[in-house]
């Protein structure tokens, strides 16, 4: 099984060793589901927005699948909420892609 290249960005926010491991498991579920996966960029950031009371944070997910890059973006006012939330919303759409692919072969 070929290991997908990841960067993981942490904007304003402390590296977190917890996290990357998160990271690093949700993306390896990733591949299980599709191995057109050629790179991923997770970024790690607290969105600049005072109209929320309490600290938002912000997980942004970028996987190159061959001819279908996925972006998913997730807020939550924890950051483990929005890392699972976004790779949730991830999984869904290279369920999408690669059952679509399926059915055009």
């Amino acid at each position: 099984m070929m290991k997908t290249a990841v960067d993981v960005l942490y904007r304003d926010l402390d590296s977190s060793a917890a996290l990357n491991e998160v990271i690093t498991k949700k993306l390896e579920k990733l591949n299980r589901f599709s191995d057109q996966i050629m790179h991923s960029r997770v970024v790690l950031d607290t969105p600049h927005n005072h109209k929320h009371k309490g600290k938002q944070f912000r997980a942004s997910i970028e996987i190159d699948i061959k001819g279908h890059p996925i972006a998913v973006t997730q807020n939550n006012e924890s950051i483990h909420l929005a890392v699972r939330d976004a790779f949730n919303s991830a999984e869904r759409k290279i369920k999408q892609i690669t059952a679509r692919k399926r059915t055009l072969q």
